[in-house]
């Protein structure tokens, strides 16, 4: 009795085929939409490009107080670096020690506190001398008065500076002095 009461509508039995039921003009509406859709978003993306790199190019030119130049903005040394090269920075510039001893970094940098040692510092722009050389700053310390307290009331602390706390006092109370 089931069989009785379909009926198969949809088939024709007369064709040699199966009917297609897709209709082809809702596939092209949506392929066309689809590339609407993207040429639109394309559109969009190149003036949003087009404006954020004006807006870049403004900020570069500007006279920026907050803005970090290119080696300010490298972490601190020690960093890895690509491939420097062996060599020292040294005030005239930097020295290239590929081809020299391995010692030759120390020879270098020796050099270069002698030459601060004897010479002193002297500011790049102005030629002050922001470092004295050691032995002038020891004539120059040594021509003063010096200025140390001086009585009983400085042995005083004097010994007091060389005592320790020691275990056998809890804590409590310097007892023990160095030696």
């Amino acid at each position: 009795m089931a069989h009785s009461s379909h009926e198969n509508a949809a088939v024709d039995l007369d064709l040699g085929y199966e009917r297609n039921d897709i209709q082809i003009k809702g596939i092209v509406y949506f392929a066309v939409g689809l590339f609407v859709l993207v040429v639109i978003t394309f559109g969009l993306m190149w003036a949003l490009y087009g404006v954020l790199e004006d807006e870049a190019s403004q900020r570069l030119k500007s006279n920026n107080p907050m803005l970090v130049s290119e080696k300010d903005r490298l972490p601190a040394e020690p960093r890895l670096q690509g491939a420097p090269g062996f060599g020292v920075d040294s005030p005239k510039g930097r020295v290239n020690l590929e081809l020299t001893a391995p010692q030759s970094e120390y020879w270098e940098l020796q050099k270069q506190w002698k030459d601060v040692w004897a010479n002193g510092i002297k500011h790049p722009e102005t030629g002050t001398l922001i470092v004295m050389p050691v032995n002038k700053a020891k004539e120059k310390y040594l021509s003063q008065p010096i200025k140390a307290r001086s009585g009983p009331e400085a042995e005083q602390l004097a010994a007091s500076s060389k005592m320790v706390v020691s275990d056998s006092s809890a804590g409590r109370m310097a007892s023990e002095t160095i030696r």
